[in-house]
């Protein structure tokens, strides 16, 4: 699976280690994140992630 980066701020989406804080498991892809999900850190919407190479 694939990690996203913000570009807001560098925080990286890790679908391994998933988002506790937001109920989001690990093992949950980023294209499977609802379209409203966002960054944890600065708050910036989903389509401020790249997907990193």
């Amino acid at each position: 699976m694939d990690k996203y980066k913000c570009k807001a701020c560098g925080y990286i989406y890790d679908p391994a280690v998933g988002d506790i804080e937001n109920e989001i498991p690990p093992g949950t892809p980023f294209e499977s994140l609802p379209n409203e999900a966002g960054c944890r850190v600065c708050g910036a919407g989903k389509d401020a992630f790249e997907k990193l190479k």
